[in-house]
């Protein structure tokens, strides 16, 4: 069976993904934290669940690194929560030196795995994560758009008072306040919402979901939201582990498409056993490309300041 290891299993959003991918069967579950006992704990009750969820997963917990050993796909969650009125470059310098530690750490033990980044500053730390790992550019991807995506379909469908699951959607750029939601290609059984929704509707809506993460992180006052980033994250190591060839919005690598260079940003791609196997670019009119562009460029901006 394949090993996936979840780097930061000890927090919820990792443990959240863990309890997710072991009810779908799919895999072996490594809850990897630094903290002694608690990935322990936790994978010790994930697999006393199963009995009574109906999955058979493998579910355990360490402290140590080197566990990573054996590993097809490294999920990483590791890294400070976002606090309130606390932006996600906030987090630049905090995070870079995790995953940093983390991404050695995958070069040295891992050196075949996929790796899925969700840490935050989620474009900036992917790109920190392939350079500090020296994987091929497909083998490194970031969970991003299919949250930002999730998050939109869930308020089309509260709008139009549609069933959720009848909802598609697509945002694109980086994971931020600079997010580029799709409305041309939000559809509801294939309708466009701009054929069922006012301008002024939608407008609110791509507003609320591009500061939905920080909406769950006031509401909590203390911490972030963790079960949809876990399901989302989830959901991409699927695609990789059953090769479905799913078309996700995800942070991927741009050297040419979309006319970005060397930059990880949110594009349509699809995932398989191949990691990223392929950027779709889709046609953008000029406000969907200069969005995207300028979102880019806060990436590139960031990576510059981290660099520096």
């Amino acid at each position: 069976m394949k090993k996936v290891s979840i780097v930061g299993g000890g927090g919820n959003v990792g443990a959240s993904a863990g309890l997710y991918l072991a009810e779908r069967g799919l895999c072996e579950v490594l809850l990897v934290d630094i903290v002694e006992g608690i990935p322990q704990g936790k994978g010790l009750d994930l697999l006393e669940a199963g009995p009574v969820r109906g999955y058979d997963s493998r579910v355990s917990g360490t402290d140590k690194i080197a566990d990573l050993k054996g590993s097809d796909v490294v999920l990483v969650t590791a890294g400070f929560p976002r606090k309130p009125g606390m932006s996600r470059t906030d987090l630049l310098t905090k995070n870079a030196d995790i995953v940093g530690s983390i991404g050695n750490s995958i070069r040295e033990y891992a050196p075949n795995a996929f790796v899925v980044v969700v840490s935050n500053p989620l474009d900036v730390m992917t790109y920190h994560m392939m350079k500090t790992t020296g994987f091929p550019a497909h083998r490194v991807m970031g969970m991003a758009g299919v949250l930002d995506s999730a998050r939109l379909r869930a308020f089309v469908s509260l709008e139009l008072n549609v069933a959720v699951t009848d909802v598609q959607a697509m945002v694109l750029g980086g994971h931020g306040d600079s997010m580029v939601p799709l409305p041309r290609y939000t559809t509801v059984s294939g309708v466009p919402i701009t054929d069922l929704l006012d301008g002024a509707a939608i407008e609110r809506l791509v507003e609320r979901t591009r500061k939905g993460g920080g909406e769950i992180v006031a509401l909590l006052k203390s911490g972030s939201a963790y079960y949809a980033p876990g399901a989302s994250a989830a959901l991409m190591v699927e695609a990789i582990l059953l090769d479905n060839k799913r078309l996700l919005p995800a942070a991927a690598f741009c050297d040419g498409p979309y006319g970005l260079k060397d930059v990880y940003v949110g594009v349509p791609v699809m995932l398989g056993a191949g990691g990223v196997e392929k950027i779709v670019e889709l046609p953008l009119d000029e406000t969907e490309r200069a969005a995207l562009h300028k979102s880019a460029a806060e990436v590139k901006s960031a990576i510059a300041e981290l660099d520096s």
